[in-house]
């Protein structure tokens, strides 16, 4: 069995005597990512807002706070976030919310009568407002 391989007229001869440079990497002109996204973030104002489930908790058990607590509430979670807390009970009043200190959202709210026989998880802090 013999294979025919056509040959095609070319020039042969030795490899250029110097490679090819490797492709430079250009020094990032302009903000860097990280400047670019705390750009579009919206600035941390301090204020704590409620998570959807924590506003219905609050609506069906007939829960609601004073500018004073929530006041105090503010508080309460910038002293948490500044020792390095992340998922922190908050004891207010007569009231128990957990929250996200990152995001500064109320994750749930539960009042004197749902404290009892309550199991609190995931949290790594806790503070009395």
């Amino acid at each position: 069995m013999t294979d025919r391989f056509p040959i095609l007229p070319g020039t042969v001869g030795p490899l250029p005597s110097q490679p090819a440079a490797p492709a430079r990497k250009k020094a990032p002109q302009g903000p860097s990512f990280d400047q670019l996204l705390q750009q579009q973030l919206p600035a941390r104002s301090g204020q704590v807002r409620f998570s959807r489930h924590a506003e219905e908790r609050m609506q069906s058990r007939g829960i609601a706070f004073s500018s004073q607590q929530l006041g105090r509430l503010e508080q309460a979670v910038s002293k948490v976030e500044a020792k390095g807390g992340r998922d922190s009970l908050v004891l207010l009043d007569n009231a128990a919310l957990v929250v996200s200190v990152k995001d500064s959202t109320v994750v749930t709210v539960a009042d004197r009568d749902q404290l009892k026989q309550n199991v609190f998880t995931n949290i790594d802090s806790a503070i009395i407002a």
